[in-house]
């Protein structure tokens, strides 16, 4: 016994490194992918809300209808239209066509594009790599884009349109030794431009408010260095993909020229593309008013954002002169002495006009989308009255 004992040791023992070595061997195997964590902050829903009672859908749908029906008579819109409260849809209206050559009509999925109201969700993505420490409001943007040339110039600045630049659209416009305009300009171009061209400034930086799209061209690019996605991909990673917002992409200019929806002058002529549609952050998003419902009651989200840092997002950053106007990180407001706040976002770019509404203390929200030319869609501010205490005159569209 004592025998066959001596011999199985070193036989058991071999059994045991084998063993050992083979369960080594598991945890390194050349084809096993390690899982990379995901780091990109995402919107989160937000969940149920306050169901709405009927009594009080028929108390506001008859105003809503009438200045409807006044403002686009015999259903002369071209767009989409939606009002809702708590996150519930009590009005809309889908009209005009998509596609006037095609025979397309607009529908509650048809994306068109929102124009400067892609400055909102801009914003918002940058907001959340603030709110995830990622960058700092105060971060200068040449510590992330290295050769942006104004070295006093914030991200703040940069969301609250007070860096002082010129606008990429005019100062690309005339001079062929700026920019040939046969090209088509992206925004890695306009951050060449603005490091070799000397095309200068329009005011000192942090003086002044001007509304400018190279701002949120240039926060597109730190999205993209800090993400390391491109635009596109880092927005619907962090917004569209995590809030369902199924209908909602950023124009290509090179791959979706033939797929979008065309815009129209007044008069219904399509309008057709130019040396700028490849630029974003400042506009190109494509989306409809059900995805963009989605997106504002996101916003309203606990945990959206850190307390400190969504009142810096509804805080006016021009005060330089006295008025109701001003201008947050990523949002407009007016600011009456009443103490009535109304925050809101319109757009523009070729024939497409929109406006984004959010009555923050009614959890009323309004959208209007167009793809045809008309100032009519910016009108819709005058519903808040029948919500609030909006000092807007309602009562012209009687």
């Amino acid at each position: 016994m004592s025998l066959l004992k001596k011999t199985n040791i070193p036989q058991i023992l071999f059994s045991i490194l084998v063993l050992s070595s083979c369960g080594n061997d598991k945890k390194i195997q050349p084809n096993t992918i390690a899982e990379v964590e995901d780091t990109l902050p995402k919107m989160k829903p937000l969940g149920p809300e306050a169901k709405i009672s009927q009594v009080y859908i028929n108390s506001v749908t008859g105003r809503i209808n009438h200045f409807y029906v006044k403002n686009w008579p015999n259903n002369t819109m071209n767009g989409s239209f939606l009002v809702a409260k708590n996150g519930q849809i009590i009005f809309e209206r889908y009209n005009g066509f998509a596609n006037k050559n095609e025979g397309t009509k607009i529908t509650a999925e048809t994306p068109v594009q929102i124009a400067s109201v892609s400055k909102v969700l801009t914003a918002t993505a940058v907001l959340k790599l603030v709110n995830a420490g990622k960058i700092d409001l105060d971060q200068k943007v040449n510590t992330i884009l290295k050769t942006f040339p104004y070295e006093d110039c914030t991200i703040r600045m940069l969301l609250s349109h007070r860096s002082g630049m010129r606008n990429y659209a005019y100062f690309t416009d005339h001079d062929k030794s700026v920019w040939d305009r046969h090209n088509q300009l992206t925004n890695n171009d306009i951050l060449e431009i603005l490091a070799t061209k000397n095309v200068g400034l329009e005011a000192k930086t942090g003086t002044r408010f001007s509304y400018c799209n190279t701002n949120y061209a240039m926060l597109a690019l730190i999205i993209e260095k800090v993400t390391g996605l491109k635009y596109k991909e880092a927005m619907s990673e962090m917004i569209f993909k995590p809030l369902g917002m199924t209908h909602t992409y950023v124009f290509d200019d090179d791959k979706d020229r033939k797929k979008i929806v065309p815009s129209y002058k007044g008069n219904g002529v399509e309008i057709g593309f130019d040396y700028l549609d490849n630029v974003y952050g400042d506009k190109n998003v494509f989306s409809t008013v059900r995805d963009l419902l989605k997106f504002d009651r996101a916003r309203n989200a606990p945990g959206f954002l850190k307390p400190e840092l969504l009142k810096q997002v509804y805080t006016g950053y021009s005060n330089e002169r006295k008025g109701t106007k001003n201008y947050g990180l990523g949002i407009r407001m007016i600011n009456w002495d009443s103490g009535q706040n109304y925050y809101f976002h319109n757009g523009w770019w070729h024939g497409n006009t929109s406006s984004y509404i959010p009555l923050q203390k009614e959890n009323v929200t309004i959208i209007a989308l167009s793809n045809k030319m008309t100032t009519k869609t910016y009108a819709v501010r005058k519903l808040a009255p029948i919500f609030g205490d909006y000092p807007f005159k309602f009562k012209d569209e009687e």
